[in-house]
């Protein structure tokens, strides 16, 4: 039988937007391996990221809870009330604790950043995605990332330049994808941020670029722009993100479901991380 504790823990889980928490979550470790870290920080790392993730997606149900009883949406535990509304939010701020806790004994860098990042997730959250500035927290957030990597090690610095733009441009990207099966929806509560405003196809095309910029960043970043200095299986991860930046494009020019060209997006970005895992590419400035 049931238990309504068990209930309310998979009703929270499914509202942390489960596939997006787990890919950045993936994304911290690789960057953290990357990185060269110790294992403990690693864990920590890694844990600190995943609470922060929770964080945010759950806030995100719970503050869009009436307007996705507007539009009907059943997939939602909160809309339908499977989760309290006061549930949801002791677990997001719960979780948002627990993230900044387990980023203390990574250094007060580590822990700055953190917060920011998170506060321009929520910032997002909270209205910025109904404004056609809506693109300022990704960029925001996933430009920081991979500072959170090179912050974390016994010897904190930010990540280089390179990384910064690439984590940017694949913030872009994952904003400008991520609204497109829910397109319609927005509009009828409201909400027209940047990519409700472009369109959908206009969006994805520009997303694939985003993800293009990303790739380069990541090819010639760790090498200093050298061409000659790019390892083989450099060269075979950048083909195989454009191939991924392509079909995206082509997709959604095609009509695709917007989900499919968000999940395309989410790969590239984990294919960039095992990149610089696999060729060692060096984060820090």
């Amino acid at each position: 039988m049931t238990t309504p504790v068990a209930v309310t823990a998979r009703g929270l889980w499914q509202s942390s937007h489960p596939g997006p928490t787990c890919v950045v979550t993936a994304l911290a470790l690789a960057l953290g391996l990357a990185a060269g870290l110790e294992p403990w920080r690693l864990v920590l790392l890694t844990a600190a990221v995943f609470a922060g993730q929770l964080s945010v997606g759950i806030s995100n149900d719970a503050i869009d809870v009436t307007r996705d009883r507007i539009v009907g949406r059943s997939d939602k535990p909160i809309a339908r009330g499977v989760v309290s509304v006061r549930a949801a939010w002791v677990a997001a701020v719960g979780c948002l604790l627990v993230a900044l806790l387990l980023s203390v004994p990574l250094g007060i860098g580590m822990l700055g950043v953190h917060a920011v990042t998170l506060a321009s997730a929520w910032a997002y959250n909270a209205g910025a995605k109904a404004t056609p500035f809506s693109l300022l927290p990704f960029l925001v957030s996933f430009g920081l990332f991979p500072s959170l990597a090179t912050l974390s090690a016994a010897e904190p610095r930010f990540s280089a330049g390179w990384a910064v733009v690439a984590g940017a441009a694949l913030g872009a990207a994952v904003h400008l994808t991520n609204v497109l099966p829910d397109l319609d929806d927005d509009g009828r509560t409201g909400i027209r941020g940047l990519p409700h405003r472009l369109g959908a196809r206009a969006s994805a095309v520009l997303a694939a670029l985003g993800v293009a910029v990303g790739a380069v960043a990541v090819l010639l970043g760790p090498v200093g722009g050298d061409v000659a200095e790019v390892a083989p299986a450099s060269w075979a991860f950048f083909v195989a993100v454009l191939g991924v930046a392509v079909l995206g494009a082509v997709a959604a020019l095609q009509g695709a479901a917007g989900r499919m060209v968000f999940r395309l997006v989410m790969l590239s970005a984990l294919l960039l991380a095992a990149q610089l895992v696999a060729t060692g590419g060096a984060l820090a400035a």
